[in-house]
């Protein structure tokens, strides 16, 4: 039995709408298909999101159209995602949210 993913936490999707009202519509159109995915594998994720990237540990994700990076962690064991950043692309090519 597959089960949906645990999004943890909306809390930061929030927060970057807050800052760039702009990615309001497009986080929570991402949010609503993320709490959906039964995803296994960034293979899976690719899928629904064809852009994404794996970089590190982290699943990469383009939002508004690649202005803004969406940075998870995903337990594809444990069947929870982990939003570490919402970054501006500029943010994004710094690099420092690696460490």
């Amino acid at each position: 039995m597959r089960t949906f993913l645990h999004v943890i936490s909306r809390k930061k999707l929030l927060e970057a709408a807050t800052i760039h009202s702009d990615l309001i519509a497009p986080l929570d159109a991402w949010y609503r298909v993320g709490k959906k995915a039964e995803w296994r594998s960034l293979a899976e994720v690719r899928q629904t999101f064809p852009s994404a990237d794996g970089v590190a540990k982290y699943t990469v994700f383009n939002i508004k159209g690649n202005a803004f990076r969406l940075i998870a962690e995903i337990n594809y064991r444990t069947c929870r995602l982990y939003i570490r950043h919402v970054l501006t692309r500029a943010a994004y090519d710094k690099e420092g949210w690696k460490s």
